[in-house]
């Protein structure tokens, strides 16, 4: 389990000048939790090597071990055994006075879907819910491409949200088409989860798909644990079910939405900091926000240890990050701090996400006396001026989002007072988040 974080209601970064340093975060929370399904659905044993320990994988780890997966853990978290079903679990029994196996989830995105379309395939009755806000964040089109397969899911909240109730006996259709829009992870989802289905299937990507860098980086996870997955075009995906996944040994990389705060204080303070394990060829898509840091001004570097961000973000930039969305909280806390405005475009899925990531985030860089434009897929910021008296202690809320926490308190390096709430929150992807960031800049946070 995560240790915990100081027993704080708020932090305050105390701002000291440029941050210099070299830091590995945890393993890619996204990385982890989909080589958790590939190898829970794997025949012979899988070790998950670097695997980042959080609650999104902790709730990942005892779903699948509520439907009769061997996981054992390693080394703090990092090293995770998996004994794979191959395909054939211990179905619970379908009769109806039968309760279906209730599974909490929390607020993790990535295991109620991947979850449900891998439990959706395997066949069984299952009810998978998490905290209030995961009963707010829609999953219809995941449930109603499942339908098509025959996968017997119901979303229980209006508006097509979980609770999502499953009562399948495996998937019996052979083509299935699924909006990309909101999430990627509807695809992925479907993808992971065909080869326990015993034939192939077809997957139609219906419309626009976002975040298209993690449907790649699951085909290349689907592809290291033996599964056979062509890519017709950018919509159409073949998944031959006749090859099962094989127990892997696999290595799991850093996290890149970790790695984009260490970059980001480089780029606040006029700093250096490499972070180390990641390379561009890495599988995230995310290590591509060190280019829009490129453009800003910063100068970015490669080595085999790593990539290090130089030198402070001078200028705005206006870019689709469509691509790389998780890192548009950090790169908001740039923007503050650069000459001229940065538009965000491209990121209207955004709302759908822990919180609103952009009406939320826009309200809270506005008590740092920012001017923020809301536009219908991104924003638009105005930076602060350089010259500015100290705020007297602004408290910024995180609505229990972790990314929110983590961006934010970035601010607090450059302008004194800025408090965040709620810094437990991290303990979602990154529990030793704030630790780390002491480490990194040798200089202790205030907690209260």
């Amino acid at each position: 389990m995560p240790a915990s974080l100081p027993s704080a209601r708020c932090v305050q970064l105390v701002p000291a000048g440029p941050v210099e340093g070299r830091i590995r975060p945890p393993g890619s929370k996204s990385l982890t939790n989909r080589a958790l399904i590939c190898a829970a659905l794997a025949e012979g044993r899988s070790v998950l090597r670097g695997a980042l320990e959080s609650e999104d994988t902790e709730v990942m780890v005892g779903g699948l071990r509520q439907v009769g997966v061997e996981v054992r853990v390693r080394d703090s978290g990092q090293t995770l055994e998996v004994v794979g079903m191959g395909g054939r679990p211990s179905r619970p029994a379908l009769a109806e006075h039968e309760p279906p196996t209730e599974i909490f989830i929390a607020n993790s995105g990535t295991t109620i879907r991947f979850l449900t379309a891998a439990l959706s395939a395997l066949g069984g009755r299952y009810r998978l819910h998490g905290v209030p806000r995961m009963h707010q964040r829609p999953i219809g089109d995941l449930v109603r491409a499942l339908n098509q397969l025959g996968g017997g899911v119901t979303a229980e909240s209006e508006g097509g949200c979980p609770p999502v109730s499953i009562d399948s006996r495996g998937w019996s259709g052979e083509r299935v088409e699924v909006a990309g829009a909101v999430s990627s992870q509807y695809l992925s989802g479907l993808l992971m989860a065909a080869p326990a289905a015993g034939r192939s299937i077809q997957v139609l990507v219906d419309g626009e798909l976002v975040s298209r860098p993690y449907v790649e980086m699951t085909v290349a996870l689907m592809h290291a644990f033996g599964g056979r997955v062509e890519t017709r075009d950018e919509r159409t995906f073949i998944v031959d079910g006749t090859a099962p996944y094989r127990g892997t040994d696999y290595e799991i990389e850093p996290d890149a939405s970790a790695a984009s705060y260490h970059w980001a204080a480089a780029a606040i303070t006029g700093g250096s900091v490499t972070v180390e394990g990641l390379s561009r060829d890495a599988l995230q898509g995310d290590v591509a926000f060190v280019d829009v840091l490129q453009r800003m001004g910063c100068r970015v570097s490669e080595s085999g240890n790593g990539i290090t961000v130089s030198g402070r973000a001078a200028r705005g930039v206006d870019v689709d990050m469509n691509a790389i969305s998780d890192t548009v909280q950090t790169l908001a806390v740039v923007a503050l701090f650069a000459e001229g405005p940065t538009t965000v475009r491209g990121v209207g899925h955004n709302r759908f996400k822990e919180t609103d990531r952009i009406g939320d985030l826009a309200r809270e860089l506005r008590k740092l006396g920012a001017t923020v434009e809301e536009q219908p897929d991104g924003m638009r910021i105005e930076p602060l001026a350089r010259q500015r008296a100290p705020l007297q202690q602004v408290a910024l809320e995180t609505y229990h989002d972790h990314r929110m926490a983590m961006s934010l308190a970035l601010a607090g390096l450059v302008i004194p007072g800025v408090r965040i709430l709620d810094p437990a929150c991290t303990a979602k992807t990154y529990p030793h988040y704030f630790a780390d960031l002491e480490r990194l800049r040798g200089q202790a946070h205030r907690w209260e």
